[in-house]
């Protein structure tokens, strides 16, 4: 399939397809049509790699990790042990950022109680924020 029916079939941008072509997220094959600049033309694979992607993604890795993940992927590196390690480095930080996000959940919900007090003296201190 063409870009185009490639950004209908996953939702995604043609911008955004285009940078996960350039940063090598996605390996689309060519033809032969479109002269000096020949067609990109992806398949089934590229839809699940893109699918992955994004579930990479929501689950709070980065491009670059996501990348090199699937350069281990592809190059046989991954292992069910790899795997595991990989996974738990990432609940890891998740976990933490978990921590982050209930300390400003935390200080919103004190911030908010205080401006619909009438926003007495004491506002809750953002010194007591943890980031």
């Amino acid at each position: 399939m063409l870009i185009s029916q490639f950004s209908k079939a996953t939702g995604l941008s043609l911008d955004t397809i285009r940078f996960y072509v350039r940063k090598g997220l996605l390996n689309p094959g060519r033809n032969g049509k479109g002269g000096t600049n020949p067609y990109q033309v992806f398949g089934a694979q590229d839809v699940t790699a893109a699918r992955m992607i994004r579930l990479q993604q929501s689950l709070g890795y980065s491009l670059r990790e996501i990348a090199a993940l699937g350069a281990e992927y592809r190059a046989g590196e991954d292992s069910p042990a790899r795997t595991a390690a990989v996974l738990r480095a990432q609940m890891a930080k998740l976990e933490e950022r978990r921590s982050e996000l209930e300390s400003a959940l935390d200080f919103l919900g004190r911030k908010l109680a205080w401006v619909e007090a009438g926003q007495p003296k004491d506002a809750p201190s953002w010194e007591n924020f943890i980031c």
